[in-house]
This record gives structure tokens, sequence and C-alpha cells, in this order.
């Protein structure tokens, strides 16, 4: 599979940086495995990595499925963690925000494709769009800061293949190394929310 700049033939390493990035994620989830807390999403991140790894080295349709599957993994269970310990939706019904996400992402994606955008920023703007909503109900700034940094590495993402010519490495890598950020502060937050329900219960 060939769907990005830097990959220019077939071969293990035909993605260098794209591959090599890919250790941005592998680090954010150390940094917060190390830290304490949850362990659910930093180890989720890590799989993020490793499965974004093995996509951008084989290349095949089932890597690219992991890897699109480990991501939408990763943000289900946010939204859940989310809704249970930020907006204080009980355990036994924050389940219910994923599908509810599924749902509003698959409005977004027909409303996109109506509109004739169906690949607006890489089809994650339902994603961006999840998070900024999170953000502004909770008022939690790293939810605001990673919201941003979204923004700039879906961008990154989509103008990697129409910069191509301008840009041979590509701008794909930014989207890893930013990503993981992104990733690192939701895991964050939500560590953070479920110290202080935790507490909070004591």
């Amino acid at each position: 599979m060939d769907g990005y700049c830097e990959r220019l033939g077939p071969g293990l390493w035909a993605e260098p940086l794209n591959a090599v990035s890919n250790a941005a994620f592998l680090i954010a989830a150390a940094w917060l495995l190390v830290r304490g807390g949850p362990r659910t999403l930093p180890i989720l991140l890590g799989v993020v990595g490793l499965c974004s790894l093995s996509f951008h080295t084989f290349a095949t349709g089932p890597t690219a499925a992991l890897d699109s599957l480990s991501i939408l993994v990763f943000v289900l269970v946010a939204v859940v963690l989310l809704a249970r310990d930020g907006l204080g939706v009980r355990p036994g019904r924050a389940w219910l925000a994923a599908p509810a996400f599924v749902a509003f992402a698959a409005l977004v994606d027909v409303l996109l494709a109506v509109a004739g955008r169906q690949y607006t920023l890489g089809g994650y703007l339902p994603a961006l769009l999840g998070l900024a909503g999170f953000a502004i109900a909770l008022r939690s700034r790293p939810l605001i800061v990673a919201a941003a940094v979204f923004t700039v590495s879906l961008t990154l993402r989509t103008l990697d293949e129409p910069l191509c010519d301008r840009i041979p490495i590509g701008l794909h890598w930014g989207w890893h190394c930013l990503n993981a950020v992104v990733l690192a502060l939701v895991a964050l937050d939500v560590s953070r929310r479920y110290r202080r329900v935790s507490l909070g219960g004591t």
C-alpha cells in the first residue's frame, strides 16, 4: 500500500521517518506509565504506536486495519472515561458514550459526504469535534491544548500528499509526533480526573 508521500516503493524501510516517528507514541506511553495512575490509556497509547509502526513498515491491508482500529479503540475508551469521570455519568451508563460517539462520527461523515468533503482533515474531523466538545464542557486546559495540537497534526496529515512535490520527505511523521502529544494530554487529563473522583469517594 502506498498512501503517503515518503513511500516511493516497496520494502520494510520505505518510510523511515514515518516508521521511526512512532517512537513518540511509545515514549509518551512510557512517560505516563512511570507517572503512575490508571494504565488503560497509556497501554492503548503504546499499542497505537506499535500498530502504526507495523503499518508504516509492512504497509498491508491487515496492518492498515490494525492502525485504524488501535486509534478507534483509544478514542472510544477515552470518551467513556471522560463521560464517567468528567461529566459524572454513572459507570453503568458511561459505556453508552462509545456508541453515541460512533453515531455522531457517522453523522458527521455523512454530512461531509453530502457536501463533497468526506476526506476533510483525513476523516478525523469527528474526533477533533468530540475533543473540542469535551474540552469546552469540562473547561479542561489540557484538552483545550490537545484540541489545538490535534488541529495542527491533522493539517499536517492532510497536506502530506498535496505538498509532496515541495516536501519529498512528507509531513505524516509530524502527525505521529504531534498526535502522540494529543493522546498523552488526553490520557493525562483522564488520569487526573480519575484521581479526583477516587479521592472524593473516600
